[in-house]
């Protein structure tokens, strides 16, 4: 059982200021400081942030379903500003599912405006199907305002 599911937000930034915020680990960072409730911790297992980066994250006690996963970067594409990253262990492929990955974009929408689109792509055995119903793009978009949030008050360049 293939799916998609995806939620797009404006951000009042250039597209590019966005993307170095997206494509690096600060975006990891930004998360932990703002976000604990949701990720706890995220530890770099192997790489520099570029594709084949392998990341740990472990999840507050009483999240539903799993306590942590890896995940593996898997693409970075500066020029469509695409980053993909797909769970390897742990956390969804231990309820079933075959395939995990989230992709985030930022397309340029004006020269000081962009939006920013999340988007999990999941296949889940058929005698896991009801598990269908833990996939939730809400984190997703916590992390998207929380982004924007700092995107819009950090004037880096």
């Amino acid at each position: 059982m293939f799916a998609t599911v995806s939620h797009e937000m404006e951000v009042k930034v250039p597209a590019s200021k966005a993307w170095r915020l997206y494509s690096s680990l600060k975006l990891a960072n930004v998360v932990l400081q703002k976000l604990s409730h949701l990720i706890n911790k995220i530890d770099i297992l192997e790489g520099d942030g570029g594709v084949g980066t392998v990341l740990r994250l472990q999840f507050p006690p009483g999240t539903p379903g799993f306590t942590y996963y890896k995940e593996k970067f898997t693409k970075i594409d500066d020029e469509k500003r695409a980053k993909e990253a797909e769970v390897i262990e742990g956390g969804y492929l231990d309820l079933g599912f075959t395939l995990y990955r989230v992709r985030f974009e930022v397309i340029e929408k004006s020269e000081d405006c962009c939006i920013t689109k999340a988007t999990i792509e999941y296949d889940l055995k058929e005698e896991a199907a009801a598990n269908a119903s833990i996939v939730s793009i809400q984190p997703l978009v916590l992390i998207m305002e929380t982004a924007a949030d700092y995107l819009t008050v950090n004037d880096e360049d």
